[in-house]
């Protein structure tokens, strides 16, 4: 998928958001463990519900891979059920060298047909490279994360005062264009957003922490939107888990709904 089809997604949803298919078999509605594959229902049904506001999806493998053999299996046929038109990430934050990093890019892009996949870009240039020889295919490198021990090396300065991550995306910008790579910033991170705009102007951003990580969706357009919109905002519990009762696909639309709600003020705002 080109980055214009993803914006002609953006406009013609009148959102940029992009929905975590992140279930566990403990926090899923009880009846639904009756079902064959509890876990695929339960994805059906969310996909089902936010269609019409989500313009990406992003399963993170390790709520599949946690299940064995079989949590492969409802992660493909997540995936098959999707609608060619949306986004699909691979939430899957590999980060090798060589004919390894070749083989994970064949196996999500290939054999299981992912967009996108996360990669964190830490080994180098030879890590990521790999990801970028698949046509139509993008590598979302891990920027400026929103977790606590981040500040354990992506803020560290150098002499000049330059924190890690941005000499992270100083370097890594050069490996691919706005074309086949997207970072990863945290919603947390505020006003530090601007920052890394100003070194990616036309990279698109993927920005999870919105809602039940406390991410401000106005703060993240404010610092992050640029003119075709360059953002994908991810809402996982906030929306899969707005219930844990029968009507559980019924309150996932209706979070989703007030997201995009306030997404078409800020695209509006910020792009009209």
């Amino acid at each position: 998928m080109t980055s214009s089809e993803i914006y002609a997604q953006i406009q013609h949803k009148q959102s940029f958001l992009c929905v975590g298919l992140d279930p566990v078999l403990e926090k899923i509605p009880g009846y639904l463990l009756k079902e064959k594959d509890p876990i695929f229902t339960f994805n059906k049904a969310i996909i089902d519900a936010t269609i019409d506001q989500a313009v990406a999806y992003k399963p993170n493998l390790a709520f599949y891979e946690a299940l064995g053999p079989g949590g492969w299996e409802t992660l493909q046929k997540t995936l098959e059920y999707l609608p060619e038109n949306v986004f699909t990430i691979a939430d899957a934050k590999r980060g090798d060298i060589g004919n390894t990093s070749t083989l994970y890019a064949k196996a999500f892009f290939e054999q299981m047909n992912f967009d996108a996949i996360t990669v964190a870009p830490y080994m180098g240039e030879d890590s990521v490279s790999p990801f970028l020889k698949f046509e139509g295919k993008w590598a979302i490198l891990l920027a400026l994360t929103s977790n606590r021990g981040s500040q354990d090396f992506q803020l560290i300065e150098d002499k000049k005062g330059t924190p890690l991550f941005a000499s992270v995306l100083e370097k890594s910008k050069l490996w691919g264009t706005p074309q086949n790579t997207m970072y990863v910033v945290g919603a947390t991170r505020g006003s530090a957003i601007q920052s890394v705009r100003e070194i990616i102007p036309e990279h698109f951003l993927l920005v999870p922490g919105v809602g039940a990580q406390g991410g401000s969706l106005e703060e993240v357009a404010r610092y992050g939107m640029n003119a075709s919109c360059g953002l994908l905002v991810n809402s996982s519990r906030g929306i899969i888990y707005a219930s844990s009762n029968r009507d559980f696909a019924e309150a996932a639309k209706k979070e989703a709904q007030k997201l995009q709600t306030s997404m078409e003020k800020l695209l509006n705002q910020y792009c009209g």
